[in-house]
């Protein structure tokens, strides 16, 4: 009997949880007093935990193996005693522990976190024709590797050049230089690639010609033109910012008039570089904005004016007859203009932009171009190809975004990143 049960009357089942187990367990059977109670304080009697035990056994419970968690509660009693060695939780359930700060090579880590300096334009522009280099590259080696140089061979080499994009008459001419006095021979595949970058740097540089600005024209008119997406607006603002830069009055003309996007950049362009900006209401006619444009300039002493035009397929007849609208117009007012008329080549489109050249050539009287977005297509070998078939003059080539990434073009720089030379 307990003390909860002076009669006896409770079941067993109920002493051996609360008595038993509850001595087991450390637990008592009320409510914890304020101080903290001892073992002794927690165990029923000795009779009754004998009564319990005894019950317990006729039952044959499965047998409880005792685990640090289940005698967890006694162990405050052992403060006294020599501190235990912490039991180690499964690693699974472990908390993270940080890694102590580094002591000496803290600065080198700072110094990492700095932002990498920018490379420069020649090393972006051969990062951007990696692609085309690879291509060209890898075709080279797996053809001239382990073969000689016969008629098979040589023919070949010229499909690889064709693929890259260089043209018919361009691979012919490097196919013709490589076979010449090395047939049934061995030959590096990068002697190769140096014969080919010989031959592209051959084509290109009587066309490398930088944009000249006379100053005796004033304003200098510049007409820019092309086919959508080709980067036109792009090219006006970074070209706004570098003559911005050496001091020269620029004033910008809206006259791609069919999209309101295209009028907003030109104005967001002119607030950067503090050009001037000319626009009417989208829909208005581009040949109009050219007059309002180019009367501006003079009143204001401008020293360069750049006029936009609207993205136009070079199919589309009717949008290249507005464009000699246009034309017209600035040629009225001002006879020898426009004083330079550059069409904006997309790099990505590949073969079709010969054709753009053919028909921008025969409607607005191209006198040079602008080569974009050759930081990261497989085409760039068909700036030389244009090169070699129309003898343009190449003014400008970009490969980014930025004001700077617009630079004039080097016939040697790019020969040797289209071939993979470093």
């Amino acid at each position: 009997m307990s003390e909860d049960d002076p009669q006896g009357t409770a079941p067993k089942d109920a002493k051996r949880k609360r008595g038993f187990w509850g001595w087991l367990t450390g637990e008592a059977p009320e409510p914890a007093p304020a101080t903290e109670p001892s073992r002794d304080d927690a165990a029923e009697t000795p009779d009754e935990v004998a009564e319990a035990a005894e019950a317990v056994a006729s039952q044959a419970p499965p047998a409880v193996e005792l685990t640090p968690d289940v005698v967890a509660p006694a162990e405050p009693e052992l403060a006294d005693e020599a501190e235990p060695e912490p039991v180690q939780p499964p690693a699974d359930v472990l908390p993270p522990v940080p890694e102590p700060p580094p002591s000496e090579p803290a600065a080198e880590v700072s110094a990492s976190d700095e932002p990498a300096p920018k490379k420069g334009f020649w090393s972006r522009l051969a990062s951007g024709l990696a692609r085309t280099a690879s291509s060209l590259g890898q075709g080279i080696t797996d053809l001239v590797s382990k073969r000689k140089l016969d008629a098979e061979t040589l023919e070949e080499l010229e499909d690889v050049l064709i693929r890259a994009d260089l043209g018919v008459e361009t691979s012919m001419r490097i196919v013709e230089e490589v076979g010449r006095g090395r047939h049934d021979k061995m030959i590096a595949p990068e002697e190769v690639k140096a014969l080919i970058a010989g031959e592209v740097e051959s084509i290109l540089a009587p066309v490398a010609k930088p944009l000249v600005v006379d100053a005796t024209q004033k304003p200098f008119i510049v007409l820019m033109v092309g086919v959508n997406g080709s980067g036109k607006t792009t090219t006006i603002g970074k070209l706004a910012a570098q003559w911005r830069d050496e001091g020269r009055k620029v004033v910008l003309a809206a006259g791609d008039t069919f999209r309101a996007a295209a009028i907003e950049q030109l104005k967001v362009w002119g607030q950067r570089t503090g050009a001037t900006v000319i626009a009417r209401e989208q829909g208005a006619d581009a040949a109009g904005v050219a007059h309002d444009a180019i009367t501006e300039a003079r009143a204001s002493g401008a020293d360069i004016l750049m006029i936009d035009t609207a993205g136009r397929l070079q199919n589309r007849a009717e949008l290249m007859a507005e464009l000699e609208k246009v034309v017209r117009v600035i040629k009225k007012l001002e006879p020898t203009a426009p004083h330079a008329v550059l069409l904006v080549l997309d790099a990505t489109v590949g073969q079709n932009a010969l054709s753009q050249v053919e028909a921008f050539a025969r409607t607005a009287g191209v006198t040079g171009l602008v080569m974009t977005k050759l930081d990261g297509t497989a085409r760039g070998g068909i700036l030389v190809a244009i090169a070699a078939k129309h003898k343009l003059p190449i003014h400008l080539i970009g490969v980014g975004e930025g004001a700077d990434d617009l630079q004039p073009f080097a016939a040697r720089d790019f020969a040797r990143a289209i071939a993979g030379l470093n």
